[in-house]
């Protein structure tokens, strides 16, 4: 487990009924920590790789079925949460947010509710 990952899910600050988004969400280490952390929120998880999707789907299995996790694939700048809103954004190593920080802080930005959070860090692999 990245210790990397662990501290940033650490900063998110994950409550037990938040509704959390993780942009990029890679092989869904991210997924299954913020999981752990829940009761009755959920986490939805995008990425723009289909088979980054599958893989994070099929380690998150479990949360899937137990409607903790659910995963789409998508780029972030044309997803569409038709609506809903987050409690907290985590996107680690997304690379809008190390080239166009400000473009990608108000893309996210409206789909936070009030008092959101937003936990983004762009370090190199």
């Amino acid at each position: 487990m990245s210790e990397r990952i662990e501290a940033a899910v650490e900063r998110l600050r994950v409550r037990p009924h938040d509704v959390v988004l993780e942009v990029g969400c890679g092989h869904g280490v991210a997924v299954d920590l913020i999981c752990q952390r829940l009761k009755s929120g959920k986490v939805v998880a995008i990425d723009r790789s289909p088979k980054m999707i599958a893989a994070a789907k099929l380690r998150n299995r479990v949360h899937v079925e137990t409607g903790l996790a659910e995963f789409h694939a998508a780029d972030l700048e044309k997803y569409d949460p038709r609506g809903q809103k987050f409690d907290a954004i985590l996107a680690l190593r997304v690379g809008l947010f190390h080239r166009e920080p400000r473009k990608a802080q108000d893309l996210v930005k409206r789909w936070l509710k009030p008092r959101g959070r937003i936990v983004a860090e762009y370090d190199e692999p």
